[in-house]
Parts: structure tokens; sequence; C-alpha cells
């Protein structure tokens, strides 16, 4: 597997802005941990079909973070949403019946309390599922967790409330940054938000080794 796939983290989780502190505290993670944050949102490709682009970006990235903790009932069509189970469950296909390249997939699953996922998803069952209780400093503690395991053991990584400090700043810094640049933050693009982090960093380096 390429060195920039081993690196790549596909991220399975809400886009809605009930989810986006979340979102980038999960993104802000990945890449602060030397890994880089992929998501069918950084695409706006439309003449390719959206699962076919999930397929593509699940192919290129090793390693899968999936949040499966919104998937209650929608007030307004009173339908659960399924997209995170779906997309899990595409990951963990690419693993078991893909090329060895493929077999070599990793993935964390997240949810927001113990046990919750066996009322809606119990073939996972036996996995370890870790929990963020809708936390951004839980979820930044499991995502680091999870990260550090995958990384060679010669490679240092920020403890998970070392990053989250990081994180504070950042998100401090992050106004300036779009008023730099002319835009709202409410409205940046994924890879508006994967370039404000990578540029943060460059100047807020951590040692790797």
């Amino acid at each position: 597997m390429r060195g920039e796939e081993r690196l790549s983290v596909f991220i399975n989780c809400p886009f809605d802005r009930a989810y986006r502190r979340l979102l980038h505290a999960i993104v802000f993670t990945v890449h602060d941990c030397g890994y880089v944050a992929r998501s069918a949102l950084e695409i706006t490709d439309a003449s390719q079909v959206r699962v076919s682009k999930i397929l593509n970006i699940i192919s290129e990235c090793r390693i899968g973070i999936h949040d499966i903790s919104r998937t209650e009932l929608s007030p307004k069509t009173r339908l659960p949403r399924f997209n995170m189970p779906l997309e899990l469950g595409m990951f963990l296909g690419a693993k078991e019946f893909g090329s060895k390249k493929q077999r070599q997939k990793i993935c964390l699953v997240l949810d927001r309390s113990p046990d919750r996922y066996r009322k809606f998803c119990s073939d996972i069952a036996g996995q370890d599922i870790s929990t963020h209780g809708r936390n951004v400093e839980r979820a930044i503690a499991a995502v680091r967790n999870f990260l550090r395991d995958a990384a060679p053991p010669d490679v240092l990584i920020p403890g998970g409330p070392k990053i989250y400090q990081r994180y504070l700043r950042f998100s401090k810094n992050l106004p300036a940054f779009c008023r730099a640049l002319g835009q709202s933050k409410d409205e940046l693009t994924f890879r508006d938000f994967t370039g404000f982090v990578a540029q943060w960093l460059k100047r807020h380096a951590m040692p790797r080794a």
C-alpha cells in the first residue's frame, strides 16, 4: 500500500450544522496525528455518482473513522438516516472481500453511548466501539488513541489532552484565517477547512519521531 494511502483516513460521519463541531475536531485530530482526512465532501464533481465517489475514496484509504451516532428519526420525515452504517458496511466489505491491499484496512467505530448500536446495528457486536457522548474532548481522545495504535511504534503523537488544547487554539485562530481570505466560517468547504488545519499545523508542528 502506497504511503499516501497508509496515511489517508476516510471520515464517515454526519455533515450537518449540528455535528460540525465534532467533525472539525475529528478532522483536526487526524491531521495533528500526522494523517490526512478524506471525505466525500472533498469532491464536487456532478458527473460522478455519489456512491461511486465514496467507494473510490474508501479504496484509497487504509484507515476509516465511522460515527454511527446519528441514526435517530428525522423530525421531518420520521425516518432514520442510515448513510453512516451503509458506508461502514462498504468499508468492512472492502476489507473482507477486497485485494490484499484492501485487507489491510482498519477502522474506528464511534457512537455516543456504550451498547447503543446494538439496538439498530447488532451485526457489528464484538467489535470495539468507542463513545464520545457528543463531547469534543472525548471524541478527540478516542480518535487520537486509535491513530496512535495505527502508527509505527517510533512515531510520537501528542496525548488527547494536548491535542484538545491545540484544537482550542486553532479554533480561536480560525476566524482570522477566514477573514484573511474573505470567507465565512459557517460556509467553509471540507477542502477549505483541511487547508486551514494544514497551514496552522505547519506553524505549530509537533515532533513525530
